[in-house]
């Protein structure tokens, strides 16, 4: 090779262009902001409503709050609340076990179906006033009476959606899964829970809000504490300020739950959804 050959030299490598980093908070915000407008549009209205009536029957926004202060300063909020969600929480766990046992029974058998349906439309149809009545009869002042009032109160409509879960689940995949001979327990993970998992969430879901509903009932009528026994108190002393006060306290531990728990739950459950926008 003479001195004036020239050698080809390999061009540059193209820099490969660095994925940004993902805005997080941006996302984030496009979720929250909407509800955050829907709570302070329901505030201010409340506020126009409190000072164009100038009513004690519709206390404005500083006299809540200070309901709101005292119960939470006090610990009585606390308290109260925690026992509520001890007793939700034993009876919806019951309730949940009830209804997956009879759902699974009756999305397997169609005699166990046409037998049980009597019950689940009573259920569905008898309010949860008549469960907590008969359940403060029957039970009297004690831990039993809660629980088998929740679990009267949220078996049927979860017991419902779990069968239409169950129905719900892909038949050309149970046929693959038997084609490929899965085990039973393989059959359950990769191909029975996937399908129901979304049925099960929002069984949850709605039991919750059931459950509180029920126990709203059974503390009033049958019971010396929890969030339904405070709130008859101050119906009692005609303190519509202390029943708001209890109301929003309550609904934001059940926002709490919905959104930090809830939703976190489902987004981990189902990531591998496709989301159709319609």
């Amino acid at each position: 090779m003479s001195a004036t050959d020239t050698v080809a030299l390999p061009a540059p490598a193209r820099q490969e262009a660095r994925p940004r980093p993902r805005r997080e908070w941006p996302a984030r915000l496009r979720r929250i902001l909407p509800g955050l407008l829907f709570c302070v549009t329901m505030a201010v209205a409340w506020e126009l409503l409190a000072r164009t009536k100038q009513s004690p029957q519709v206390p404005d926004l500083a006299e809540v709050w200070s309901e709101v202060t005292r119960l939470l300063v006090g610990g009585m909020a606390l308290e109260q609340v925690g026992i509520t969600l001890w007793r939700i929480s034993l009876g919806g766990v019951a309730g949940f076990a009830v209804a997956v046992l009879l759902g699974l029974a009756a999305a397997r058998s169609k005699l166990f179906n046409s037998f049980i349906q009597p019950a689940v439309v009573l259920g569905l149809t008898v309010p949860g006033l008549v469960w907590a009545l008969l359940c403060v009869i029957w039970f009297g002042v004690g831990l039993a009476t809660p629980v088998v009032s929740i679990i009267l109160g949220i078996a049927p409509p979860l017991l419902v959606t779990i069968s239409q879960g169950l129905r719900a689940v892909d038949a050309e995949l149970t046929e693959m899964a038997q084609v490929f001979r899965f085990s039973r327990w393989a059959r359950i993970r990769y191909v029975l829970l996937p399908s129901i998992v979304p049925f099960l969430l929002g069984g949850v879901r709605l039991a919750f809000s059931l459950a509180w509903k029920v126990i709203v009932l059974v503390e009033l009528f049958g019971l010396s504490d929890g969030v339904g026994y405070q709130l008859n108190s101050e119906f009692s002393a005609q303190n519509v300020a202390g029943v708001l006060a209890w109301t929003l306290i309550f609904w934001v531990v059940m926002a709490a739950i919905e959104f930090g728990v809830m939703q976190g739950l489902e987004n981990r459950l189902t990531r591998w959804r496709r989301e159709a926008r319609p």
